[in-house]
């Protein structure tokens, strides 16, 4: 009974390492920080597939998984807000994930108006506090 105590004492002890009540501890981010949108201007009538280009400022591109202090990667948020900034970014069709350190994307919208963000995430896709991210725009897709 003992031995399995301390199994499972250190079984917890590892599944919650850097995190808190909370959840995970959130990566700091550099003062000064900055994504933007470069491509398409807020406003802009576009063509399917969308091709979108980041920016960053103040931070370096690293693959998902990497862990290294002032990095992160691309996320564009598709007709979403930001739910939850002390959770991982999901992946699907509203959250796409760049996990490669990619600076554009061709993203295939249907016809109509979107919204679309840009979030940078750590190596475990969480924004980083305070959370860098772009202004939201708007483009319609003919």
């Amino acid at each position: 009974m003992k031995r399995l105590l301390v199994v499972a004492a250190a079984a917890v002890s590892l599944l919650g390492a850097g995190c808190g009540p909370e959840g995970p501890k959130r990566t700091p981010a550099a003062p000064g920080a900055k994504v933007t949108i470069l491509e398409p201007k807020n406003g802009a009538e576009v063509t399917s597939p969308v091709t979108v280009k980041f920016g960053i400022e103040g931070m370096e591109l690293a693959p998902a998984g990497t862990e290294k202090a002032m990095s992160g990667h691309h996320h564009v948020l598709i007709d979403a807000e930001l739910a939850d900034v002390n959770s991982p970014i999901p992946a699907d069709d509203h959250h796409k994930h760049f996990g490669k350190g990619q600076t554009e994307a061709a993203l295939d919208l249907k016809p109509g108006k979107h919204t679309l963000q840009l979030v940078l995430g750590d190596y475990n896709h969480i924004p980083h506090d305070p959370v860098v991210q772009s202004d939201v725009i708007t483009i319609i897709v003919k």
